[in-house]
């Protein structure tokens, strides 16, 4: 199973492609506006894995000084 990162940004380009191959203008919208919105998700998630990772490392790193 593809990390939630992975999956966000496949099913982005998913969706810009079906923008892409669309012929009507508002199926091109809907598909351009899902794209955003699942990059806006992967994006999210990567500053809360990289938010964890400095906060799992901080207290790794109290754990080491004290």
């Amino acid at each position: 199973m593809a990390a939630p990162i992975e999956l966000y940004r496949e099913q982005a380009a998913k969706c810009r492609a079906d923008a892409d191959a669309a012929q009507l203008d508002n199926v091109r919208d809907r598909n351009l506006r899902a794209a955003a919105a699942w990059s806006a998700m992967a994006e999210r998630q990567e500053h809360v894995a990289s938010a964890r990772a400095e906060r799992e490392a901080k207290i790794i790193e109290n754990r080491e000084t004290t």
